[in-house]
């Protein structure tokens, strides 16, 4: 029997990006967001919320971009950081003892250390209450060759994105393979009566 627990935001996993924007003055800043995720597939846009009173909100409207870097689970402690700390009292990449380069194609900073980056011209954004959904243009996606499988996609595994779960505030790491997409279910395919 399911047992009921209200509206809350309890959808299992959310991702861990962790949002990269310059401020104003051209500071590169790390935001820790969960509420996220693809959410077009022409043009390839990516969604992610962000509250107006977040450091990062001002700089990615001014330069109308950002980046979406997926940490791995060595990243966890400066991941959970980046959500902590504000841009506007310190320099969280540099406490965190990361480094960041400019994006090929926006005008927004990405983590070097992370595994795969997500480049993003804001397309668009919405206010829907207590968040804003900045909604992305991928313009390119960022993977480091080492985690790329032998046709040249990346490998989840070897990503090792980390996974949040917003009930117990906890963050994991993936699991095992379950089956191939597109495929395991087409054995229940033509069998409605």
């Amino acid at each position: 029997m399911k047992k009921s627990l209200g509206p809350q935001t309890l959808a299992y996993p959310t991702p861990v990006y962790l949002v990269g924007s310059y401020d104003k003055d051209g500071h590169a800043n790390m935001m820790n967001a969960a509420w996220g995720g693809i959410c077009n597939s022409i043009p390839p846009s990516i969604a992610v919320s962000i509250r107006k009173e977040r450091y990062s909100y001002d700089g990615i409207l001014h330069h109308k971009a950002f980046t979406i870097n997926i940490p791995n689970a060595e990243l966890s402690v400066a991941a959970d950081y980046f959500g902590l700390a504000s841009g506007r009292n310190e320099d969280k990449i540099a406490t965190a003892g990361l480094t960041t380069e400019r994006a090929t194609h926006v005008n927004a900073p990405l983590l070097c250390e992370c595994p795969l980056v997500i480049e993003c011209r804001l397309l668009n954004h919405f206010e829907l209450g207590g968040h804003t959904q900045m909604i992305g243009e991928i313009m390119d996606v960022k993977v480091e060759e080492s985690c790329l499988d032998d046709n040249g996609n990346p490998d989840i595994t070897k990503v090792d994105p980390m996974l949040f779960a917003p009930g117990n505030r906890a963050y994991f790491k993936v699991g095992e393979e379950v089956g191939k997409a597109f495929a395991i279910g087409k054995s229940l395919m033509g069998k409605s009566s």
